[in-house]
């Protein structure tokens, strides 16, 4: 059970890392995961907040940068990756 719930952990990652790459904010990324890979938005939100504590400088960086509306590409992207992603799990 612990080995699953790290394993979830490190996917809920992954995803998060997707959208970092998308330029996507905390609250889009939450939203993305819970629309496209059923994925509790507090699940997100927890695990945005520990890379936070981890890469504070990082993130700091990336919320000044971040500070604008989501875009249709960046949403189409990211559902892309998410399915890709999950498909690829479900694959092992």
């Amino acid at each position: 059970m612990v080995e699953a719930a790290a394993s979830y952990i490190r996917m809920v990652q992954h995803l998060i890392e997707e959208c970092l790459v998308f330029r996507m904010t905390r609250e889009e990324c939450a939203e993305a995961l819970s629309k496209h890979a059923n994925i509790k938005p507090i699940i997100t939100s927890t695990v945005w907040k520990e890379l936070e504590k981890e890469n504070r400088e990082f993130f700091e960086a990336y919320a000044r940068e971040t500070d604008r509306a989501p875009t249709v590409e960046a949403m189409q992207s990211i559902q892309k990756v998410i399915h890709d992603s999950l498909s690829s799990d479900s694959d092992d």
